[in-house]
């Protein structure tokens, strides 16, 4: 099991720490220090002010921070939780990546998926209803231009006519697709090398537009699915990873922390085929926030 973090919320109910030079400094380099093998920023560039004050949050540019990330630590890996595909153009992405994917020695991860929110896509000025589409050709046109010069695509939605993007990749970048939907997972077997399924109550799921995901049993579910599918299409299943997390044991902050609880579950999950543990730490407080950091790590990391 691998283990990865989500900063702490840049505004709203998140301390104004966490949106300075030294708290991303302070928490990038701890979580590196306590064995954390992945760092995440979560993407909304336009999210609205209604969202924002019925329980959604604000964030930092994904590719920014992660490449502000790169600047200061050595070995954790640079995941964004996750990038909305369809948001961007793909060409421009493909360099966004290439770039702190170069400027880090290689250490990052393109974990994407389609969103869900509606007025961020329409203030953006891309159509909510395409965004499958877009997303798939935009998985096509990042892969072509990482490895061929003069790229040609001709595209619903996007037209290539012989251009070369540089630096190219010095190996594959991986890919990995969030998402708890069917049309997810046969995207991972297809073209993906990590599923990222994200849990969802039955009421966020309904406004989120996606397959509820609150027990262990319904990941059992979704995962049987999964190897099944990859079964079908030939695809070894240790080729895939699969990042999840679990409350269990409580959260790294709290004072009644359970680490046994937690690293039952951890076992649980692995039994399944979860590779990746996603970590959420409070965002009441820098201090606070590096406490629960080197606690994990101490205690379930390396305990």
């Amino acid at each position: 099991m691998k283990f990865s973090v989500t900063y702490p919320l840049a505004s709203g109910r998140a301390s104004a720490e966490f949106a300075t030079r030294r708290g991303v400094v302070e928490f990038a380099r701890t979580a590196e220090e306590a064995g954390f093998h992945g760092i995440g920023f979560t993407d909304h560039p336009a999210p609205t002010h209604r969202w924002l004050t019925a329980g959604g949050h604000d964030a930092l540019d994904p590719f920014a921070a992660l490449a502000f990330c790169a600047a200061v630590t050595e070995r954790i890996l640079l995941i964004p939780n996750v990038v909305v595909l369809p948001y961007r153009n793909p060409l421009l992405v493909a360099k966004s990546v290439t770039t702190v994917d170069m400027l880090s020695g290689g250490r990052f991860v393109l974990a994407v998926g389609t969103g869900y929110l509606k007025g961020e896509y329409r203030a953006l000025g891309v159509d909510f209803d395409e965004r499958n589409d877009l997303f798939d050709e935009a998985i096509e046109v990042m892969r072509g231009v990482w490895t061929t010069d003069d790229f040609q695509h001709e595209g619903r939605n996007f037209t290539a006519r012989g251009q070369t993007v540089n630096p190219k990749p010095s190996g594959s970048i991986p890919i990995w697709i969030g998402g708890n939907s069917r049309l997810s997972r046969r995207r991972v077997v297809e073209k993906a090398d990590g599923w990222v399924p994200f849990p969802a109550p039955r009421g966020l799921a309904s406004t989120a537009r996606t397959v509820p995901l609150e027990t262990f049993d319904d990941l059992r579910a979704l995962l049987e699915d999964l190897w099944r599918q990859a079964e079908a299409a030939d695809r070894d299943p240790a080729t895939i990873d699969v990042s999840f997390t679990t409350l269990s044991g409580g959260a790294p902050a709290d004072d009644d922390f359970n680490p046994e609880a937690h690293l039952a579950a951890l076992d649980d999950l692995a039994g399944l085929g979860v590779t990746w543990c996603m970590v959420g730490m409070p965002s009441d407080s820098l201090p606070q926030a590096v406490e629960a950091l080197h606690r994990y790590g101490e205690s379930v990391i390396n305990p």
